[in-house]
C-alpha cells in the first residue's frame, strides 16, 4: 500500500543540506537517490515495517511516499509525520544561529546555504549505536558494522530492505555473535549491554530528545553510558540540538590543522578557544566550517 503525505517545511531549511549534513545519509537504513533527489529510510511504525521516501517540492514543502503492506491508519500517518519532522529537525528554531552567522565575516555562507540542521535517525537508540560504531575506526568499518546490523538483525520492509534492529533484537544476541557476525570488535559488549538495559527498561535513552536538562547534565548522563566517551557524547548532543561542544575526532582535528595552521598540529584547547565566542552554537559553527566544501562540491560519501 502506498500512502502519500505533504509535510510543511520552514523557509530556512535546505532539504539537500540537511540530508548531506553528515555521514548518516550514507548509512543503512538511509539511502540517497540523486536524480530526482530524495532520501529513503526503512523503519518500523509501531510494529509495521515501512519504506519512507522524502523529496522536496517546488514550494519547499516535503512530499513523502510511504510503502507498507497494510493501509496506514490516521494514527500511523501522524506517527510518520512526527518521525520525519524529528529526523529533519523541522521544528528546531535556528533564528538565533542564523542571526549570529549572518553577521560574522566568513560565515554568511551558512545562512545563504540554509545549512545547520543535522539529519538524525528515527530513534535516539539508532543514533547512539551508530555513533558508537564511528569510534576508533575507519568510515569503511563503520559502514560495514551498520550494514551488518541492519541486514542480519533488521526486519524486512516491503521493498526488501532491512530496518535498523531494535534493542530487544540486539539484546537477544551474544557478545560472540556481535563480534563475529557484526564485526563490532571491542564495541560488542557495549552495544550488547546498552541494548539489554534499554530492552529491560532499566534505562530510557529516548528521553534524551526533548529533555529540559542543561547541556552539562545531559553530557554527564551520556558519558555514564557504557561505550560512550567524550567524542561520542558530544556528537550525540548535537543530534539532540545541543551544540556547545565540538566533538573533536581525528578527522576534524586534521581538517582544522589544514584550514588554519597549514597542517601543523595544535592543542585541542586552541581549537576550543577559537570557537568559544559562539557560545551555545560553537559545535555547529565548528562542524560547518570543517565541512564547508561539502556545500560547494559533491558530498564525499
Amino acid at each position: 500500500m502506498l500512502t502519500r503525505l505533504n509535510i510543511p517545511a520552514p523557509s530556512d531549511i535546505s532539504f539537500p543540506a540537511t540530508v548531506y549534513s553528515h555521514g548518516w545519509c550514507a548509512l543503512e537504513p538511509f539511502s540517497v537517490i540523486e536524480e530526482p533527489f530524495s532520501l529513503s529510510y526503512s523503519t518500523l511504525i509501531g510494529e509495521l515495517p515501512v519504506d519512507i521516501k522524502i523529496a522536496e517540492q517546488a514550494d519547499g514543502n516535503l512530499s513523502v511516499h510511504i510503502q507498507s503492506d497494510n493501509t496506514l491508519t490516521a494514527g500511523r500517518r501522524k506517527e510518520c509525520t512526527a518521525l520525519i519532522r524529528s529526523m529533519l529537525r523541522l521544528d528546531e528554531p535556528f533564528d538565533a544561529f542564523y542571526y549570529i552567522v549572518s553577521r560574522t565575516p566568513g560565515l554568511q555562507w551558512i545562512k545563504k546555504s540554509r545549512a545547520g540542521r543535522m539529519l538524525r535517525c528515527g530513534t535516539f537508540f539508532e543514533d547512539l549505536i551508530k555513533v558508537i560504531c564511528t569510534t576508533n575506526c575507519s568510515w569503511a568499518l563503520t559502514t560495514s558494522m551498520v550494514k551488518n546490523l541492519c541486514r542480519i538483525l533488521g526486519e524486512e520492509t516491503p521493498s526488501g530492505k532491512k530496518t535498523f534492529p531494535s534493542p530487544d533484537t540486539i539484546a537477544a544476541q551474544s557478545e560472540s555473535f556481535l563480534r563475529k557476525e557484526i564485526r563490532a570488535g571491542y564495541r560488542a559488549p557495549y552495544i550488547l549491554e546498552l541494548s539489554e538495559q534499554i530492552a529491560s527498561g532499566k534505562i530510557d535513552v529516548e528521553q534524551f530528545r526533548g529533555s529540559e536538562k542543561t547541556t552539562d547534565e545531559l553530557y554527564r548522563d551520556l558519558i555514564s553510558l557504557k561505550g560512550v566517551g567524550p567524542y561520542a557524547a558530544e556528537s550525540l548532543l548535537k543530534l539532540i540540538g545541543r551544540y556547545d561542544h565540538l566533538a573533536l575526532d581525528s578527522w576534524t582535528r586534521k581538517k582544522y590543522y589544514e584550514l588554519y595552521h597549514n597542517g601543523r598540529r595544535v592543542t585541542d584547547r586552541t581549537i576550543v578557544k577559537r570557537y568559544g565566542k559562539y557560545g551555545e552554537w560553537a559545535g555547529l559553527v565548528f562542524w560547518l566550517e570543517m565541512t564547508k566544501q561539502w556545500y560547494r562540491e559533491k558530498f564525499p560519501l
